[in-house]
């Protein structure tokens, strides 16, 4: 037999392949070679359970003691309603409540309407100066409260002559809130579809009716979000507040910052209570007419009759 033949009936060579590393068990936790992990994913629930102890321990206190009937906060006596019922009978809580509803309504809806046309802009507009201007965006966010708030006092009573009081209030919480309303809005138009307006043009929609029958609409959840932050960063604002209040202006979060300055009476207890109950609430609503606009606005769809075609 040749050396041809000989070389041909020969096997071929097996190919080796690289070691595989030993799959882990995701029940156990352990390498099928019998080595164990580092961390185990059954203990992840327990990191979690951690974080948010370590969170809302201090909130569940505060809670738990607004039902203390002592007078000192600093021990349990026994279960009672009596300092929410002393909150309705406090003028000056109650004028600090409706102080704090004026301005962060006014507050609320000047920055909507501002922080949307400005995320507008931004995001469907090219225009000279837009990577700057959207960078300016963020010096709001980012810069110390305390910063703002003396930049603010500087530039209401050196260059505008106010006098302190509600109106430099209001200016103070529209300028703090239009940069959150413009990033919330901005990030939900960051993912529309202009295709949709094209398809409304083809549909015999003018300009107008393609804005309140199809871009509003499906904007209306990243709106709805911008303005409820808006709202809810204007009812907690302490710092900011107190360098632009003014004399009968004070609000609930300043009312609470002076009166803890002598000690924690049961009364603030409950009054801080109360507003976190209404500031979750109106989250958990906002969250709620988010989620509905924008499953109303995404199941509509395109149709010949909405544009009276």
């Amino acid at each position: 037999m040749s050396a041809i033949d000989a070389s041909a009936s020969a096997p071929a060579p097996t190919r080796r392949h690289p070691a595989t590393p030993p799959l882990r068990s995701p029940a156990t936790g352990r390498h099928r070679g019998g080595r164990r992990t580092l961390l185990r994913p059954r203990w992840l629930w327990v990191h979690a359970a951690l974080t948010y102890v370590f969170l809302f321990a201090p909130i569940a206190v505060l809670v738990v003691f607004s039902f203390n009937s002592a007078r000192s906060g600093s021990r349990w006596k026994s279960a009672s309603t009596t300092w929410y019922r002393a909150l309705w009978r406090n003028a000056d809580i109650q004028r600090a409540f409706g102080n704090t509803l004026k301005v962060g309504l006014v507050a609320t809806a000047v920055a909507t309407v501002i922080g949307t046309l400005a995320a507008f802009a931004l995001s469907r507009y090219r225009f000279r100066g837009r990577l700057a201007y959207s960078t300016f965006i963020f010096v709001p966010l980012v810069i110390p409260e305390v910063v703002q708030g003396v930049s603010l006092l500087v530039f209401f009573l050196g260059v505008l002559r106010l006098q302190l009081g509600m109106r430099t209030l209001m200016l103070a919480h529209i300028t703090f809130s239009i940069s959150f309303v413009i990033v919330v809005v901005k990030a939900r138009l960051a993912g529309f579809d202009r295709r949709l307006e094209e398809a409304a043009a083809d549909l015999g929609a003018t300009p107008a009716q393609s804005f309140l029958r199809v871009v509003l609409p499906l904007a209306a959840p990243g709106i709805a979000a911008g303005a409820v932050l808006a709202f809810t960063l204007s009812f907690d604002d302490v710092i900011i507040s107190s360098f632009t209040a003014g004399v009968g202006s004070t609000t609930l979060p300043l009312y609470i910052y002076g009166q803890t300055k002598v000690g924690v009476k049961p009364t603030i207890n409950a009054l801080s209570t109360s507003i976190l109950a209404f500031t979750s609430t109106l989250l958990v609503v906002g969250m709620a007419l988010s989620r509905r606009a924008q499953r109303r606005g995404t199941s509509k769809g395109l149709d010949t009759t909405m544009f009276g075609g």
